[in-house]
């Protein structure tokens, strides 16, 4: 996807803050100013971009970074799917764009953690408009779900190609984890109102 004027505009002010500190906390504040800004304006992203799909969340690239040091994509649940408990690895920071997401944190565990259960650390919903910082590698376990009565729609950030690099998935009753990666998905103009097959 060409990023538009207000996105690309966007997307140069995030490499800015990229490029000027490794202070995560200071990037993900900062991010979360921009994006809140972006989403403000009444940014619309284009209808190819907000296709969920029947089988999975949806991940659509609208920038990688070259060197693969931060990306932006529309992530993409359909109505009543949710994630498992997951992990990040970076830093992130996530828009509502539309629809209504339920998230459910948990306190990172410690090597110390092992083999036990996970602590729930509080619940949110986020609106359309709200921004969260979703993760920084201190504070980076939680699960998602699209409530509300149609798909879910969020912006997100990450402090790296967040389609490329191994993460933790989470069975939060026992702790257990398990380490995936997850796949771009490839917008389709034409689709018939769902996403296509995963990249």
């Amino acid at each position: 996807m060409r990023p538009d004027g207000a996105l690309q505009t966007f997307i140069d002010d995030v490499e800015s803050v990229v490029g000027g500190t490794d202070d995560e906390h200071e990037i993900t504040k900062r991010v979360a100013d921009l994006l809140s800004a972006l989403l403000a304006g009444d940014y619309r992203l284009p209808p190819e971009v907000t296709r969920p799909s029947n089988d999975h969340h949806v991940n659509y690239p609208l920038y990688i970074a070259p060197d693969h040091g931060w990306c932006l994509a529309a992530v993409v649940w359909n109505v009543g799917q949710r994630t498992p408990v997951h992990g990040h690895e970076t830093w992130g920071v996530a828009g509502i764009h539309s629809g209504s997401e339920h998230e459910f944190r948990y306190d990172k565990p410690t090597a110390a953690d092992a083999g036990r259960p996970l602590k729930p650390a509080g619940e949110n919903v986020w609106e359309p408009g709200q921004v969260t910082v979703c993760c920084t590698t201190d504070d980076d376990v939680h699960a998602v779900a699209a409530v509300g009565d149609v798909p879910t729609v969020g912006i997100h950030v990450y402090g790296a190609d967040i389609c490329a690099i191994e993460r933790r998935s989470y069975d939060p009753a026992t702790g257990a984890v398990t380490w995936f990666v997850s796949d771009w998905d490839t917008p389709d103009p034409g689709a018939d109102g769902q996403a296509t097959g995963r990249s």
